[in-house]
This record gives structure tokens, sequence and C-alpha cells, in this order.
């Protein structure tokens, strides 16, 4: 990434950090609606990948007490470089990750052949599935692996942060599409 590219990215997070921290409060309920359709997407004993919340990032936690969800719930942990995720539920153990983010401590992580769709927050999605993430790279190299670029994932933000094209790297996988206080929106059939 060229120094330019890399200070567009950051005037970019640092513009959607602030406009998802001004339309998060009134987006959150609808998000929260949409996200309790996931429980159809999956089939089995599928499980749904999470993310721990962080400050104006949508809490989707309480899908822990839908009926469906129960017990296939998953959140994410970065150890040795590597984000994998491990089976969640509330009152489970955790303990900060790499990132200092809460994670599943104690439990195994999953193959991706036991998840069914992955939820990821964004600062800003774009029409082609591109998201803008913190710069980590955490998804985009979990998901390079064909095994887990099979399952599909969303991204999680209010509609105030849609545009219609974000820089793209080379190294960047496209989500299927997003999830906003409107509904779940696919960019192609799944």
């Amino acid at each position: 990434m060229t120094a330019s590219a890399a200070s567009t990215k950051a005037e970019l997070r640092r513009l959607y950090r602030e406009q998802r921290l001004q339309h998060q409060p009134a987006a959150e309920a609808g998000m929260q609606t949409a996200a309790l359709a996931l429980a159809e997407q999956l089939r089995g004993e599928q499980q749904l990948g999470l993310y721990w919340p962080l400050k104006g990032e949508a809490d989707l936690r309480h899908l822990a007490d839908h009926p469906d969800l129960r017990n296939r719930l998953a959140l994410p942990r970065v150890e040795r470089g590597q984000l994998r995720y491990r089976h969640w539920q509330p009152g489970a153990a955790l303990s900060p990750d790499e990132t200092g983010i809460p994670a599943p401590e104690h439990r195994p992580d999953l193959d991706a052949s036991a998840l069914g769709l992955l939820l990821a927050p964004a600062l800003a999605f774009d029409q082609r599935g591109i998201r803008l993430g913190y710069g980590g790279g955490w998804f985009d190299r979990l998901r390079s692996d064909p095994q887990w670029q099979a399952i599909p994932a969303l991204a999680v933000l209010s509609s105030s942060c849609l545009v219609a094209e974000l820089p793209r790297e080379p190294w960047d996988v496209p989500f299927a599409g997003w999830l906003d206080e409107q509904g779940i929106h696919w960019l192609q059939a799944v």
C-alpha cells in the first residue's frame, strides 16, 4: 500500500468512525431486529460467528437469548497472529486476546465447517462487498483460506456508512453483503 493510500484509508477510518458514532444509537434497535432473522440462515448445528462490540459497534450479543441460536454462537480470538473462532455463550470465561478484545478462553478453535455465517463490524462498506475495518486485516487473512471464504460473511454497520466505492487492496476478500437497521442485504443470492 502506498503512503497516500494508507493516509486515505486513515482519513476514511476517522470520517466513518465519527459518522458511525453519530448514527449508531438510532440504528441499533433496527440492527438488532435484523440480526434476529439470521437464525433462519443457519443449517443444522452451524454456528453464527459474532464479534465482541467495541464503542460505536452494534451489540448483537442478545442473539444468545434466541431459542434457535442458544449454544450456537462463536466469537473470534486473535492468538499467535491469527483470528480463529471459538464457541461462546454468555457467562463463559473471557480474556483479552492479542488485540485487547474480550474473547473465549479455554475452548478449542472451531473448524470453518462448524460455522454457517460470519458477522464482522465495519466502519464503511461498498457495493462491491469491500469492508473498511480498523486496518488489522484479521478478517481478510482468515477469509483468504478457501474454507473460510466459502462461509457467507456480512458486514455490520448503519446505513449511513454505506458508500459507492472504497479503496480496494489486492488482499481484500469481498463480503457477501451487509446488515444494517433496514435489514439483511445480500449482494448475490446465497
